[in-house]
């Protein structure tokens, strides 16, 4: 008993080192040339077309794309496992009995839908399914999201919203910015229902100082959606006629829509064409807080700002009272810095000018005037007492030096006298007089008697010696002495 017929080619085997040839009878010589430009036939080797990885994946990637109706498609089932990228792009599961679709949610789109995805929840996708082709995966590429079970409502709500948002109802360049600290807070809701307790407990818990100013209305039912529009447009009315009174603290500076929770039935009102275009057309910025975190209405889109209830309404539209207090003790801490280093700047600069006049001032241009006068003083009194010093120490050194100076002249004068009276001595006339002559000089005249014939008999004559004198009378005459 034999097998089957093996095919007419085969794939090789793992542990083969090179390609089967074919098990046709017929050689590779002989195989067609049309087989041999099939592709996947290399050269010299038959068999099948072999496609690779990338290949698989774009013929993939265009069948899905060439199927129209998965280019606009809405998918219901119940999100698996949620994770947000870093980018922002969230990623989740479609799922239900029996398969699973794997969903990408990009930032843009996830930041602009009113309704988010959550583990859990049943919900409605809307988008295109195509190829991811680096992970080979197909993927639901999601544009908006809402919850599921809504039927034919939920085919109207999007019906009226690609409607308005064409008009361009929704774009986020006619949001208004809230402010920051209304006065005014105006409340479009119905006075006695639970909201209204909510939002007052709120404001009082949150910012005491401002008031609210509310436009009551009905907000279930038939009657609903024209109730909500007069009470926006009153809203409306009053703010315009405090701006024309210039009264615009009595003008709400944001209003409020609420409602509390319901089903989609109750929360139709929310979704009416005049009360989205009545949100639009209001003059001060408009916050909606309908239903609970998962409750999407069209007005939720019109609003300015959408909060998830109307006590988080409340709260967006209110500051803190601690927050801000900490705040203004920050500022004023801060306030409190900069005063005092503005103060410790400014005294210094005030004590600067203050030295400046007291330099500018008389009394000290004068204690300035004494003081340099008696520095030149002092100044003066020193240098005269050097002065001083040094001509004392100049006639000093002279007194110091003249009784030496003296002495040595005197000695040395001394002994040139003693040596000039020796001579005198020696040469004088009482040297003459010692060896025994004697001077004689006539009485009568005193001269001096060098001859004899100088004197006549009976005169008289003064005769000197060595040791004293004596007079005497000549007795006689000399001979007068020959020519």
């Amino acid at each position: 008993m034999t097998g089957p017929e093996p095919p007419d080619w085969a794939l090789p085997a793992w542990d083969e080192p090179g390609p089967r040839v074919p098990r046709s009878p017929v050689d590779r010589a002989g195989l067609a040339a049309a087989d041999l430009a099939q592709p996947g036939f290399a050269a010299g080797r038959a068999g099948p077309p072999i496609l690779g990885v990338s290949d698989v994946t774009r013929a993939v990637r265009e069948a899905i794309r060439g199927d129209d109706r998965l280019r606009d498609v809405w998918v219901e089932g119940e999100v698996g496992r949620v994770t947000i990228s870093s980018a922002g792009h969230g990623y989740f599961t479609l799922q239900d009995a029996r398969s699973q679709l794997s969903c990408v949610f990009f930032r843009d789109d996830r930041r602009a839908s009113p309704f988010q995805p959550q583990p859990g929840l049943r919900v409605v996708a809307r988008g295109r399914v195509d190829v991811f082709d680096s992970q080979g995966v197909y993927q639901l590429y999601v544009a908006s999201i809402q919850p599921a079970g809504f039927g034919d409502l939920a085919l109207r709500f999007e019906a009226l919203k690609a409607r308005l948002a064409s008009e361009g109802l929704f774009d986020a360049s006619r949001k208004r910015r809230l402010p920051d600290r209304p006065s005014v807070v105006g409340v479009v809701t119905s006075p006695s229902g639970a909201v209204w307790h909510d939002i007052r407990q709120v404001m009082a818990r949150r910012w005491p100082l401002a008031q609210l100013l509310v436009a009551p209305c009905v907000v279930q039912g038939d009657a609903a959606p024209g109730s909500i529009v007069v009470a926006l447009d009153q809203m409306g009315r009053w703010v315009e006629s405090c701006r024309r009174d210039d009264r615009p603290d009595l003008a709400p500076a944001v209003t409020i829509v609420a409602r509390g929770g319901g089903s989609l039935e109750d929360l139709w009102p929310f979704n009416d064409e005049a009360v989205v275009r009545a949100i639009v057309r209001h003059p001060v910025p408009v916050v909606a807080g309908i239903g609970h975190e998962v409750d999407v209405t069209l007005a939720d889109f019109a609003a300015d700002v959408r909060a998830p209830t109307p006590s988080a309404a409340a709260e967006l539209c209110t500051p803190d009272r601690a927050e801000v207090a900490q705040g203004l003790a920050t500022e004023l801490q801060r306030l409190r810095g900069s005063i005092g280093a503005q103060l410790r700047s400014r005294t210094r600069d005030l004590a600067a000018e203050h030295r400046a006049l007291t330099r500018l001032h008389p009394a000290a241009a004068l204690a300035q005037s004494r003081e340099r006068a008696g520095a030149l003083f002092d100044r003066a009194s020193r240098t005269i007492g050097a002065r001083l010093v040094r001509d004392r120490d100049r006639l000093d050194r002279p007194g110091r030096v003249l009784p030496i100076l003296l002495a040595s002249r005197l000695s040395a004068a001394r002994s040139a006298l003693e040596t000039t009276s020796a001579g005198l001595l020696a040469l004088g006339p009482q040297a003459t007089l010692e060896r025994g002559y004697a001077i004689v000089r006539r009485s009568d005249d005193g001269l001096i008697v060098r001859s004899a014939a100088e004197v006549a008999a009976g005169a008289g004559v003064s005769v000197r010696v060595a040791r004293g004198q004596f007079s005497a009378r000549v007795e006689d005459a000399p001979p007068a002495e020959a020519g």
